[in-house]
This record gives structure tokens, sequence and C-alpha cells, in this order.
């Protein structure tokens, strides 16, 4: 097993208002801004950015209120989350599929499961997911099984390997996805998510991620070989996304915020590198950077464009709000719009977010492409994330909802 981060934190901090979860996301976002660019050169896993995280409070911003969290909004969220993404796009990712899977226990978990979850949650404990395989047709394919322990329908043993393991080397909890083939006492067939230690026997946590970007977010390799599971461990994922919930709107909302994150944060460098590094290109007749008109230019235009990116997660972030408090309209209506709010804003992110990080270079000239200026992990960051799924697809469904009145799937990814 790789080593890995399990570890919690003496005590962990209640935020006890959206203001302060804000305030803190911004102070803990100016420290880790500070060694990002050398995280990202040397590979160094930020295992004390995460533990200095849980102990902040913001890994539990949205634990219900019932069990003692602040519960906030998916609006809120996502703006802790693009601020953090601003500073260290991989620090923002870390905790992507602990939220989501929070999200899943509050919608279709036992109260046992859930007050297990949400305390630990609380004291500074972390999620991960083990979602996603490598090999199979596409990435819907589950390959890895619970296998019930002689017909008991209460003890299961988990087998398989998974990738893309985000968080993992971090996690303390790991919510593991598989199949159920035969039912298995109260449990029909079907596909579940296994919520276990992430140092249970068996478990295997392998460090082996090597994209060019986001390079630090440990989304590599878990293998489960003979991991005991129990049926208190399960939970239904059909019961998340075969029904209107909005799961997948929730989801795909914080995806957003990381992009638009890495868009601010590219265009802050930017701004700084030319005003104190960058030189003017002679034939402006200036003798500093910020004043070539056509540098000026070019900065309006960018800024304008991040500026409507960030809009666009704030007004999808507001009908992911309406959708998931329920308080107006039908559910399905509601869930379908949060949807197609979000694949807009995902399709803007998208479009601003590799083309912004990419400008640095243009804006800054020939000397912010120097590999100690660090400067090309913005890049490198949203060319990685923005791949996570198809923006193609988010057309797709956007042009169906508006000519022929479909409702987006619920199949958790937009």
């Amino acid at each position: 097993m790789t080593a890995v981060s399990q570890a919690r934190p003496e005590s962990a901090s209640r935020i006890q208002s959206t203001a302060k979860a804000l305030s803190v996301a911004r102070e803990l976002a100016a420290t880790f801004a500070a060694g990002a660019g050398e995280r990202d050169r040397d590979r160094r896993l930020p295992f004390a950015e995460i533990d200095r995280l849980s102990a902040s409070g913001l890994l539990a911003l949205t634990v219900p209120a019932r069990f003692g969290g602040l519960d906030v909004s998916p609006s809120v969220l996502a703006e802790v989350v693009s601020i953090l993404a601003a500073a260290d796009p991989s620090i923002a990712q870390i905790p992507h599929s602990h939220f989501v899977y929070l999200n899943l226990v509050r919608l279709s978990a036992g109260d046992a499961l859930a007050e297990r979850i949400f305390t630990d949650v609380l004291a500074g404990g972390r999620v991960a997911n083990a979602q996603s395989e490598r090999g199979g047709k596409t990435i819907a394919d589950i390959s890895t099984r619970l296998t019930p322990i002689d017909g008991d329908g209460g003890r299961f043993v988990l087998e398989g390997e998974k990738f893309y393991c985000t968080g993992s080397l971090f996690a303390h909890t790991l919510a593991v996805l598989a199949k159920l083939d035969v039912a298995a006492g109260d449990l029909a067939p079907g596909e579940y998510v296994a919520f276990i230690p992430a140092n249970a026997p068996g478990v295997e946590i392998i460090d082996d991620w090597d994209a060019v970007g986001q390079r630090t977010t440990g989304s590599g390799t878990v293998r489960f070989s003979g991991v005991g599971v129990t049926a208190a461990d399960l939970v239904a994922r059909a019961s998340a996304t075969s029904a209107p919930t909005a799961y997948g709107a929730y989801a795909q909302l914080l995806h957003v915020a990381i992009d638009v994150g890495i868009a601010r944060g590219a265009l802050t460098a930017a701004v700084e590198f030319v005003r104190t590094k960058a030189r003017p290109w002679f034939e402006a007749g200036v003798d500093r950077a910020v004043d070539d008109p056509l540098v000026v230019q070019r900065f309006g235009e960018l800024e304008v464009d991040v500026a409507t990116a960030e809009a666009m997660l704030v007004a999808a972030g507001r009908r992911v709000d309406e959708a998931v408090d329920g308080s107006a309209g039908a559910p399905r209506e509601l869930v379908a719009e949060a949807s197609i709010a979000v694949a807009r804003a995902k399709a803007v992110a998208d479009r601003v977010a590799a083309p912004v990080a990419s400008a640095l270079f243009e804006v800054s000239g020939t000397r912010s492409a120097a590999a100690g200026t660090g400067l090309d992990r913005y890049w490198r960051d949203a060319r990685t994330h923005t791949l996570h799924d198809p923006v193609r697809w988010k057309y797709q469904h956007i042009g169906r909802w508006l000519l022929r009145g479909e409702d987006p799937p619920l199949h958790g990814v937009i």
C-alpha cells in the first residue's frame, strides 16, 4: 500500500455561518496558493494542506443540520470550491467526491450509516471515491463485485480494481461503486456504493496518477481483494440517480466551480506577472507593459470571459439550490432546469478555462514560458479537468431540452 494520510486532526472546527465559511476558504486559499507551483513541479502531495482543510471545518459544510452541521446550499459550496481552485486546483479537486458522496448519504443512506459518516466528517474525516474503472467498453461498465458470503444477506466480499480515485491517498473512508449480481437478503441486484475504511484489510491504495495536470490529486488505482463489507455499509446508487434528486446537477456544479476557479487563478497570475515582470513591446512606445494598449485590451477581454463564467456558475448554483430545496414547482421540472443550467455553465467554463490559461502566455510575453515560472500549471490543470466529462454532450442535452422539451437524463453526470 502506498503511504497515505489517515490521521485525523486533533479537533476540527465547527463553522457556524456562510460568511465564516467563505472567510475561511479565502484564508486557506491564500496559504495554499503560496506553495501550489512547487507542489505541482515536484509532484509533492498536499498531505499537510488537506489536513488543514479538514481541521478548518470546510469539509463538514454540507453535513445536515440534524446531525450538527451547517448544511450549506450547493451555491455556497460551489463558491468555496471555486475560491480554492483559483489557488490550487488539485486541492479543490480532492474533496469533490467527498461532497458528492456526502450528498448520496444525505439522499439515500439509512439513519445508522448517515450518523456514522456525518459524525466522522464533523470530526475531520474525509471521503474519497473509488468509482471509475479502466478497461471497460465505457466508463459505465463496472466489474467490481459484491459477493454474498454463504448466502448471507448481511455480509459480502468486495473484489475489484478502480482508477481515477481522486483523493484516495488522503481518505479515511472510501465510497466504492460495485455491482451485486444476485439478490441477497433485502438487497436487490444492482449497483451499490460501499462505504468502507480506507485502511480496511484487503484495500490497496496506489499512487500511480501521472496525468499532465491535476498532478497532486491522488487520483490513481485502488484495489480490493477479499474486503469484508456488511449490508449496513451499502447504499443503492439508483435511489439517487434514477429519481429527480438533483444528484447529478449537484456533482457537476462543483466541477464547473473548479474550472471557473482555474480561469480566475490563471488571470490573476497573468495580472501579477504583467505588473511585475513583463516588458512592453517596443512598438507600443510605453515604458511599462501595463500601459501597452493592446495588452490592456486583451486583459479587458479576458476579464469579461472569466466574469461571464463566474456569473454562469452563480446562476447555475441558484437553480441547483432550488432543486435541492424543492421549494417551488414540480421537483422533476426543477431538477431538469437545474441540470440544464449547470450544463450551460459547464459549456461556458469549458470555453473559458483552458483558453484563458493559454492566453496567460500571450499577454505575459516570452519570459512567462520559462520553466521556473510554473505558469503552465493553469493550462495543464484546465486541460486535464475539463476532460472529466465531454462538454459536447452538454450541448446535446441543452438542444434536446430546448427544441423537443426532453428532460436531461438522471444518470449523475449532467
